[in-house]
């Protein structure tokens, strides 16, 4: 995260540090490494299924804290017991107020109308991972016609949309987290820098190498069912199959 952190601007870090609640020292803005502590980001879940749960894992492995939610938490017991204590489980009202540094979305595209009707409020201002495809859903013609990042944000105004972790299954993320250089590319997209700033650093966290493709209309260019889906591809050789600037390299 350290390298990460360097690349960023002292704008982004501090919008970064202040929704993870994080306070960082003069030292860690010219670059020192911050401790473990400073390290430790709260995420919340809306979903906790396979996606949910995979990518949640790889981030309380990387030393971050996650609630998972359900309209059940009980459920989530066994998921939360298998991760250790930086797991929780709670409610998506839980999990909304427990994600001061972002909130993944991974519930079925076809529940966004509702979901965002319960919860488009809580999330208002929120960095929002969304991680939904719209495939085979109710809300596939819509998200085809008018753009799959501007219908995730027709359902939850006023959230910080980033489409990010949409563009493979969980077992392909499970099995690719980590692996030695050059990582999984994740290609994320958005209209806010911070936001992206925000996802770039979990994607990251994951063990991935984020690639910005540009704003959320952009994010039809690696949905489901397009050429730019289901890659297992480094940054560079990503960023050429979609046509987008590559990332500097490290």
């Amino acid at each position: 995260m350290t390298s990460h952190i360097n690349s960023l601007s002292r704008r982004q870090i501090l919008t970064l540090a202040a929704a993870s609640g994080i306070t960082l020292s003069a030292a860690t803005l010219v670059g020192t490494s911050p401790s473990r502590a400073d390290q430790r980001l709260k995420i919340g879940t809306i979903g906790a299924g396979n996606l949910g749960g995979a990518i949640g894992a790889l981030w309380i492995k990387a030393g971050h804290e996650v609630m998972f939610s359900s309209r059940n938490p009980d459920s989530l017991k066994p998921l939360v017991e298998k991760l250790g204590p930086s797991a929780h489980a709670g409610t998506v009202e839980d999990a909304i107020r427990f994600g001061e540094t972002a909130v993944l979305l991974a519930i079925p595209y076809q529940s966004y109308p509702e979901a965002g009707a319960a919860y488009a409020e809580a999330l208002k201002g929120k960095v929002v991972l969304d991680a939904g495809n719209a495939n085979r859903s109710t809300l596939f013609e819509e998200a085809t016609q008018n753009g799959i990042g501007v219908t995730s944000a027709k359902y939850f105004p006023g959230a910080r949309i980033v489409r990010a972790f949409n563009a493979a299954n969980h077992r392909i993320f499970t099995s690719n987290a980590n692996r030695p250089a050059p990582r999984m590319a994740i290609p994320i997209a958005g209209d806010d820098a911070d936001a992206i700033a925000v996802a770039k650093t979990l994607v990251d966290a994951a063990g991935f190498d984020p690639l910005v493709v540009g704003g959320v209309k952009d994010a039809d260019k690696f949905a489901m069912g397009t050429e730019g889906f289901g890659h297992i591809l480094s940054a560079t050789e990503l960023a050429e199959k979609l046509g987008v600037e590559a990332p500097a390299p490290k």
